[in-house]
């Protein structure tokens, strides 16, 4: 019996220095770009910084939810990538800490005026425009005409055969319902969208995931950002990729800080490598086509030229509002989800 004994307290022993050499990562992030740009951006700052850092992948509605679920005990240090409105939103509601960057005065007048929004909650990183685009071997196979508008989308020779994002999970497709409420007025878009709805196949709860489903030929087309169906078409797909006729809306891609992060200090330096140069080019070295938002880095060979694209006024005060964005998306639900 003290053999035994003996044994378990060994074993006991060994438990506690094992549990005791375990560390919990230095940062916590949520990450809402692509899951290829996600692993490139933590490996590189855990590089610089030395510091083990935990990333998860999630959509940014997901993001947010998760952030008021946990308002009174955040887990998340940092919400990294997703559209700019929804973190607008999130800093309306106190959820983010203001924090002024290192390389703030080195960004792009179009961020300057995104951080000013914020009220110094949330930074531009990134700006990518609004599209679709089609599978091209689909489309001649199908012997369908060619879209060029968001309006040719509700043409219904298209039954069945686009993907978009569900805009309650979805930062993109949010960001196309903002979209065509600006062009179009309020009531004639969810008229459209009523209409669109017919021809949609499936309402995807990540907003790049319709024109990776083009791209493999899942889907005849996709609605996405345009930066995401480069990247799919950098790969070998055959997509056309269509800047809609009638204008489209864009998204200022943003990084926040968590009210109450537990690791304040880290987070800070992971802004800052956020909106360095160094931490931009994560995007192009992982194969990503958005616009960076400091002057000083590298703008991928393949991004999109947002300046010759006919782009809206994107009202970001109004859209990034709680109380339209739940009004929007209570209407989206009543009139166009619940229908498919």
């Amino acid at each position: 019996m003290r053999g035994i004994t003996a044994i378990g307290a060994g074993v006991a022993l060994w438990l506690c220095t094992a549990t005791t050499g375990l560390t919990a990562p230095a940062l916590t992030v949520l990450c809402g770009v692509d899951e290829a740009w996600c692993a490139t951006m933590k490996t590189a700052f855990e590089t610089k910084s030395g510091l083990e850092i935990s990333m998860t992948r999630r959509s940014t509605g997901d993001i947010l939810n998760q952030l008021r679920a946990e308002k009174d005990a955040p887990t998340v240090d940092v919400w990294w990538g997703g559209t700019g409105d929804t973190h607008l939103q999130a800093g309306s509601e106190n959820l983010l800490q203001p924090y002024q960057p290192a390389h703030e005065h080195d960004m792009l007048p179009w961020a300057q005026n995104f951080f000013a929004i914020s009220g110094g909650r949330s930074a531009g990183i990134y700006a990518g425009a609004l599209g679709f685009a089609y599978n091209a071997d689909l489309l001649h196979a199908l012997k369908l005409p060619a879209p060029t508008c968001w309006k040719d989308l509700a043409d219904k020779a298209y039954r069945g055969r686009i993907r978009s994002g569900n805009p309650s999970s979805s930062g993109t497709a949010f960001t196309t319902l903002a979209t065509l409420v600006q062009l179009f007025g309020e009531d004639e878009a969810f008229r459209f969208l009523v209409a669109l709805n017919r021809n949609i196949d499936q309402y995807t709860t990540a907003g790049s995931a319709p024109v990776k489903a083009a791209a493999r030929g899942e889907t005849l087309i996709g609605i996405s950002f345009m930066h995401d169906a480069v990247t799919q078409k950098q790969a070998g797909s055959p997509l056309v990729i269509v800047a809609p006729c009638e204008g489209t809306g864009y998204e200022i891609g943003a990084v926040s800080i968590v009210k109450g992060a537990r690791h304040l200090d880290a987070a800070k330096s992971f802004v800052d490598f956020a909106l360095s140069p160094e931490g931009q080019g994560t995007g192009a070295a992982s194969g990503q086509n958005q616009v960076p938002s400091n002057a000083r880095s590298s703008l991928p060979l393949a991004a999109p030229d947002i300046s010759m694209i006919k782009m809206v006024d994107y009202d970001f005060a109004t859209f990034g509002s709680p109380e339209e964005r739940s009004r929007l998306l209570k209407r989206f639900d009543a009139e166009i989800a619940a229908t498919n």
